[in-house]
């Protein structure tokens, strides 16, 4: 293995997976993370500054309309008015700050798996499989996946700095571990 490369090593349920990754993936890495932060950003100003935002028309009928296997759910999320006032502020809030975390590298983990989880239900919202399972929202939610796994933050990001933040004379991952899973 030569100095530009990574050797990565996982397993899960038994199965193990291996690679070496070239040293020149960390740009890409930085890349994508920076791509979903700015198309989150992007979507939460857009809703924000387009006036007051309102997603029950969507999940009435987008998803009964494409045949989504969720549309019975979205009608009924609906139909509910105080989760429509809960969901027509966390979209767009939601997307704002996802889109600053990753922009920012901060928090990453935590924008990421919050992004992947809009990204899982804008799928199953705008439901399409006339050319197969996988779209932009399946992939979204992928990339979202991934910047998360792979650290991303670290990267030209504040959660490097913020994971070495002294607590007590300890870094903060090494003194709470449980912010790994925020972190990153």
């Amino acid at each position: 293995m030569s100095s530009s490369e990574v050797h990565l090593r996982s397993t899960i349920g038994g199965v193990s997976v291996e690679g070496q990754l070239h040293t020149l993936s960390v740009w890409f890495i930085l890349a994508l993370r920076l791509m979903m932060g700015l198309a989150f950003l992007q979507a939460g100003l857009s809703k924000l500054l387009g006036g007051e935002f309102n997603a029950a028309g969507y999940l009435a009928n987008q998803p009964a309309s494409n045949g989504s296997p969720l549309a019975d759910l979205f009608v009924a999320m609906s139909e509910m008015p105080l989760f429509m006032e809960f969901v027509n502020v966390a979209v767009p809030w939601g997307q704002l700050c996802i889109g600053l975390g990753l922009l920012v590298g901060c928090l990453t983990r935590l924008a990421a798996f919050w992004g992947a989880f809009m990204m899982v239900l804008f799928y199953f919202g705008n439901w399409d499989v006339a050319h197969g399972y996988i779209n932009g929202d399946f992939a979204y939610m992928l990339v979202f996946l991934s910047v998360a796994a792979f650290g991303a933050g670290r990267i030209l990001g504040l959660d490097a700095t913020i994971e070495q933040y002294d607590v007590g004379g300890q870094p903060l991952v090494e003194r709470y571990p449980w912010t790994r899973y925020l972190l990153g």
